[in-house]
């Protein structure tokens, strides 16, 4: 019973709904999310159940890929088309700039998140200060926007598929664009299609998720090699100790003892190997 569930969220319900609705339906102990997406967003979230929520990290610090849709000459307090609308302009750019401009946005670069946003300044959400009229700004974080594919464009509107690092705001890439451009820009449609090694094709809707769709801890790290523990070595790795001589490259790996039990995850650094998390 403890595990991940990929899920297609659909618009308009919010990500801590859908946690809870998987809760209660599947009457698991503990339930939640690896990655939020706004109300108005939809697509892929990982859903871990039970123990699988000490594995969160792993797939937090995980990228992601977007379908994201752009308005272009309208600008929103919340760079999306739940804000309200606070400048309009009717000097829209060609095609051609605007390709050329949202391209440039490739690479690592400094990003400023939304007013409104799940960030915390004195441990409250930034969102909850926007909502009170006080625009609370956090230091620009360092993004980094690996491709940017399959690029539409009509008239005021453009479209594309964009793969970026953890912490990267898509509402942010629209709202900096439309500055570029000089014309003002909001998100319009958001659809998350990959998290790590997950993708929206493997996703279901709520209504469909059953205890049989539970990927095992074990199932959902299959990416990493392995290690097996020999008895002597296993007292000492499950106590927290480290062990050395451990001839394997530096990375992360699944851990096993002599009878391909899975244990959990490990790290091996200078052929030191160090206990990540215990299933």
């Amino acid at each position: 019973m403890d595990g991940f569930f990929l899920l297609n969220k659909e618009k308009g319900i919010t990500s801590n709904q859908l946690v809870q609705n998987i809760k209660k339906s599947l009457k698991f102990k503990k339930v939640g999310h690896l990655g939020t997406l706004d109300p108005m967003a939809t697509g892929l979230m990982v859903i871990a159940a039970n123990r699988a929520t000490k594995f969160s990290s792993y797939f937090l610090e995980s990228d992601k890929s977007y379908y994201a849709t752009v308005k272009l000459g309208c600008s929103t307090d919340t760079d999306d088309a739940q804000g309200k609308i606070i400048e309009t302009s009717d000097n829209l750019p060609t095609e051609e700039h605007t390709h050329k401009v949202l391209y440039s946005f490739i690479g690592q670069s400094l990003q400023m998140a939304p007013f409104y946003s799940a960030l915390k300044h004195k441990g409250k959400p930034l969102y909850k200060y926007a909502r009170e009229g006080d625009l609370i700004s956090k230091p620009p974080r360092e993004i980094n926007v690996f491709s940017i594919k399959d690029f539409i464009f009509d008239h005021d509107e453009c479209s594309f598929l964009i793969h970026c690092s953890k912490g990267t705001y898509i509402r942010s890439i629209a709202r900096d664009l439309g500055k570029k451009l000089g014309c003002g820009a909001h998100l319009s449609g958001l659809k998350r299609v990959s998290q790590g090694k997950f993708n929206i094709n493997q996703a279901l809707n709520t209504e469909e998720v059953e205890i049989k769709n539970l990927i095992s801890i074990e199932e959902a790290f299959k990416a990493f090699s392995d290690i097996k523990l020999k008895n002597d070595q296993l007292k000492i790795f499950l106590n927290g100790g480290k062990l050395k001589n451990i001839n394997f490259e530096d990375n992360d790996y699944r851990i096993y003892d002599l009878s391909s039990n899975f244990l959990g995850l490990g790290n091996v650094s200078n052929n030191v190997l160090a206990l990540k998390r215990l299933v």
